[in-house]
Parts: C-alpha cells; structure tokens; sequence
C-alpha cells in the first residue's frame, strides 16, 4: 500500500500532550535536566500523527513534538459508522493495541494514550484493548501502526481483482 503524503499546513489540527517525563543526566557538575513531551496531533477527519520532542523546557519540548507528529501525519481508513473497517492488532515493541469494529452509539471504549491518537483521528466508535506493555509512548505508536494498517474494503477488492460485493460478502 502506497502512503500518500500529507501537508499537514492545510489541516486544521489540535494537538494532545500524553505524557510529559523528567530526564536526568548525571554530570561531573551536578545533574541536567530535560524534559521529553509525547505530543498526538489530529484534524478529526482521519488524519492522525504522534511525535517526541525533547528540551531544557516543557514548552519548547511540547512544540518540538507536535512538529515531529506533523511530520509523521497518516491517513485512517473508516466506515460509514465513523469506525474502523475491520478488526486489526498494531504492535509496536513488547506493546500490543486490539482496534475493533463497532455498531454505531458505541462511542470510544479506549484507554488513556490509545484514546488520544483515537479521538484524534476522528473515530467516534471503537472498542480497543491494549495488552502486553503499557508504556505510554509504545501504546500510541502501536495504535497508528494498527490504524496504518487498516485497510479499506475497495483496496482489498483491488488488490485480490474482486469486486467489492465479493469481498465483503
């Protein structure tokens, strides 16, 4: 599956902080701190991205990871129902999400880092579990890796030479 770029300047995106860490060097004079911010940028119209920023301070490590999340932009396939086409596994290191279909008046039954990169895509009914870690920044990175690899049923009627009735059955 070819990935088409996004100009992220075209969207209007809002961005969520996930999580905020505190990291420490040990130096010969004393301890140097920085901060690392895991920023997921959206436009709420199928169109996600999650990036890392690091600085001496939380401002510029937040603005540091929303431009890499505008960088790293991917395109989300849905259904008529605002879901997800079918059920997918995205696996990112030891972290695993589970994304699953549901009916429309479902809502997101997510957790706290995969409900970020949801919402921000613009699914309004999904069911996920996460399993294996729970590192924040490996969660959101497994969710849009399932969201990549979710694909829509006309690219799969195109890639088996099927017609679309046949596929979905």
């Amino acid at each position: 599956m070819k990935q088409e770029r996004i100009d992220a300047n075209q969207l209007e995106l809002t961005e969520k902080v996930v999580s905020i860490k505190r990291v420490t060097k040990v130096v010969k004079g004393g301890r140097n701190f920085r901060f690392t911010a895991l920023v997921v940028v959206g436009d709420g119209n199928g169109h996600v991205g999650a990036g890392l920023g690091k600085a001496t301070e939380i401002p510029e490590a937040i603005r540091k990871g929303k431009e890499d999340a505008m960088k790293k932009m991917i395109s989300v396939a849905m259904d008529a129902n605002e879901s997800v086409t079918h059920d997918v596994i995205g696996k990112f290191g030891s972290a695993s999400v589970l994304l699953k279909t549901a009916p429309d008046g479902t809502g997101v039954i997510a957790g706290g880092p995969a409900r970020a990169v949801i919402e921000l895509a613009g699914i309004k009914n999904i069911r996920t579990k996460s399993l294996g870690s729970n590192n924040k920044q490996n969660v959101v990175l497994a969710t849009i890796e399932g969201l990549k690899a979710m694909k829509t049923p006309e690219e799969v009627a195109r890639l088996r030479g099927k017609s679309v009735e046949e596929v979905v059955g």
